[in-house]
């Protein structure tokens, strides 16, 4: 699944601007709300839920927070590029100042496991993570997510 098809949009945040994971995942949530129909309580939930198990902060400043919701009809993301890198509790111990939150449907099972694989192998690559941190507009942002799927689609 190329990651353009997981993210609308309107589902990107350019400069966001969080003091705290918690805050960062309840704007995430919001917006993840707004382009998919469902409650941002049950989205903040799930991820919250599945962040007690451990940090998603999968280190290098990046985090892929992710959960699943019985009512979610398909695989979509919300990406951010937060202004100011926060502590994320990171295998690194370094601040997140990239996040990609990812949201399936409970029935998703393989094809959320895929996803998730396919945006850690993209957040991995350091030309796309300077690109990412260097790009202020959502537009922009989208353009490089895009860019990205047609330089590692054979990955």
């Amino acid at each position: 699944m190329p990651l353009i098809d997981l993210i609308p949009g309107d589902a990107i945040l350019p400069s966001l601007r969080a003091a705290s994971k918690k805050t960062v995942l309840q704007e995430m949530s919001e917006r993840a709300a707004a382009v998919s129909g469902l409650s941002d309580r049950e989205v903040f939930d799930a991820v919250l839920q599945r962040e007690r198990l451990g940090s998603t902060g999968v280190g290098n400043g990046v985090a892929i927070p992710h959960g699943k919701l019985a009512r979610c009809e398909r695989i979509f993301g919300v990406f951010a590029r937060l202004e100011k890198p926060i502590d994320f509790e990171a295998m690194d111990g370094a601040p997140v100042d990239l996040v990609f939150l990812l949201i399936a449907s409970e029935m998703a099972g393989a094809d959320h496991l895929k996803a998730l694989a396919r945006v850690a192998r993209f957040l991995r690559d350091p030309k796309l993570t300077m690109q990412l941190r260097m790009t202020r507009d959502a537009k922009a942002l989208h353009a490089v997510l895009m860019q990205s799927d047609h330089t590692s689609h054979a990955a």
